[in-house]
């Protein structure tokens, strides 16, 4: 349908600004609603605490650059800028935009109008949110020092932001692109790990140009300038350099790059955009055969694991190969990895390092909860990928309990597979874990795993949301099922790390895994009652769970 004769580009934008707000006030007739918006405030004041400090912190550094005219440093705050708007929302997918505009395409909508709205709704993420505010501080800060600048820095700064903002459209419409086949799945994989063994020689590089250097922060400053003026952090530096140096051609020039930069990014996110909005399908589904031919196919029996039934065994396979055939989720579900290697530490003659070279034992209990924390958007929202067919197990006739107790034994499967590769990992990292602090951990997931499932188990029925797995930025639960994610989290989590001081504090870590195993008794018996009554549940709730779970 998109495309054909259809109003006005403002008639679009109206009829759709509209219906997204009658979606919002109809939201807030039901609990579910209200609960939603509190839990949108809270998260709002939290990025909103973090955004105006960070513009606080920037101001005061820009005014100091401009006041003793070495606005070229002010690339030292750019950088972060940029890093931090185009990694956070792959890191942090459970906080971006929750807007499929793609279900737009049903509509007589035409390509203009579609690409605005996948430009807009797209960056209506905290990380430009926050950006936008460190930019605006570093603004104030630039014209408090130097008034004269203000139509630059206005130009420099707001073209950069554009090229963020760009950048980080054209990044996830590619990552969606080629995540959705499997041989540029493996590709993109293959190329995330060598990213990921590149931060190993971020640490040997940095004290090799400090050994020869002196001072080393100028020697590095000075090796690096050529790399980093030709990408747009350091281009938007070298514009506001110009600028106040009184070189305008120079000012101009970078500007002018930036400006290039930002058309590129324009220009990748337009192809990936065009061909969405003409119809293009990346589905590896093989079409189904007819006649004879079909009838030779063998059928391939189902996976046998033991200790359960056929049925329960089925749904597990079927949970399973969903997750292994998404590409987002499995670059989430390697981030605890990714978040060792970041804080690995690094050797030096002073014996500093990062915070865990100081208690490199206390590295596989960390990496196993945000490894947990990793598995929170499934764990609490157990039938957003089933979609419109979850009413199939209301029809079905195995009890509701056991096709939940088939998704809560994936999530324990996955989340062991995950302790094992985090505990290689902080052993080829650090060093290998000691058995005290190993069998600490393990009864500190017994306890932790059994209380996120029950509680899951609830607010799935509750709080559903459905989920694409296919997509970044769509795998996430509902607003009120992650702030109450959080409370529980916090709690369980300030009841492990409690254990854990008092066993360091008397040094002896056998108190710490004797404490866990029985909160973690007690919370396998309350995971058992709350299961048992998962179809009383689902019962009241069936037409609140099919109806949410079935929309476009």
């Amino acid at each position: 349908m998109a495309g054909l004769t259809s109003p006005g580009s403002r008639g679009q934008f109206a009829a759709i600004a509209r219906i997204r707000w009658r979606i919002f006030v109809n939201s807030l007739r039901t609990m579910r609603g209200r609960l939603e918006m509190v839990s949108r405030i809270f998260v709002a004041v939290w990025f909103g605490v973090g955004g105006l400090g960070g513009a606080i912190a920037a101001g005061f550094a820009c005014y100091y650059f401009m006041g003793r005219g070495h606005a070229e440093w002010i690339a030292f705050l750019l950088w972060p800028v940029f890093l931090f708007w185009q990694m956070f929302p792959i890191v942090a997918t459970a906080f971006t935009e929750t807007f499929d505009s793609s279900s737009l395409l049903r509509f007589p909508l035409s390509y203009r109008s579609y690409f605005i709205v996948r430009l807009v709704y797209g960056s209506l993420d905290p990380a430009t949110a926050i950006g936008s505010l460190w930019l605006l501080g570093m603004f104030i800060g630039i014209v408090a020092a130097e008034p004269r600048m203000v139509v630059p820095a206005a130009g420099v700064l707001m073209t950069f932001g554009a090229a963020n903002v760009l950048l980080g459209r054209m990044i996830f419409s590619w990552i969606e692109r080629w995540l959705a086949q499997r041989r540029t799945r493996e590709i993109m994989g293959i190329l995330f790990f060598l990213v990921i063994i590149g931060f190993q020689f971020i640490g040997p590089v940095s004290a090799r140009i400090g050994h020869h250097a002196h001072p080393g922060m100028t020697q590095f400053a000075v090796e690096v300038v050529p790399f980093q003026r030709a990408l747009p952090p350091g281009l938007a530096a070298s514009a506001l350099a110009g600028f106040s140096h009184g070189d305008v051609l120079a000012g101009l020039a970078a500007l002018g790059l930036v400006c290039m930069y930002a058309l590129a990014f324009f220009w990748l996110f337009h192809v990936r955009v065009l061909a969405q909005f003409r119809g293009e399908s990346l589905s590896e589904s093989v079409a189904p055969l007819a006649g004879p031919r079909a009838q030779k196919l063998p059928v391939r029996a189902g996976w046998d694991v033991p200790l359960v039934s056929g049925t329960t065994a089925a749904i597990f396979q079927k949970e399973l190969l969903y997750l292994l055939r998404s590409g987002p989720m499995l670059f989430t579900l390697l981030m605890p990895l990714v978040f060792l290697l970041i804080f690995r530490p690094t050797p030096s003659k002073t014996g500093s390092g990062s915070f865990m070279n100081g208690a490199p034992d206390l590295a596989f209990p960390i990496g196993a909860a945000y490894a947990l924390l990793m598995l929170t958007n499934l764990i609490y929202n157990n039938f957003g990928a089933d979609g419109g067919g979850v009413q199939f197990w209301f029809v079905s006739p195995q009890p509701l309990r056991e096709v939940v107790r088939a998704k809560n034994l994936v999530h324990a499967t996955v989340l062991a597979a995950e302790l094992i590769l985090v505990w290689f990992a902080v052993d080829f990292i650090y060093r290998p874990p000691a058995l005290v602090y190993t069998l600490a951990t393990i009864a500190g997931v017994l306890f932790a795993l059994p209380v996120n499932l029950a509680v899951g188990n609830l607010l799935s029925l509750y709080a559903p949301k459905k989920l694409d797995f296919g997509t970044f930025g769509r795998q996430r639960a509902a607003n009120t099922t992650k702030f109450m994610a959080l409370l529980v989290q916090a709690v369980v989590f300030g009841f492990i790390a409690l254990t854990f001081v008092l066993g360091r504090y008397f040094h002896d870590m056998w108190i710490t895994t004797l404490v866990l195993l029985g909160l973690a008794a007690v919370a396998f018996v309350c995971y058992g009652i709350a299961l048992r009554r998962v179809d009383v549940y689902a019962l009241t709730r069936r037409e609140t769970l099919i109806s949410e779970l079935s929309r476009a």
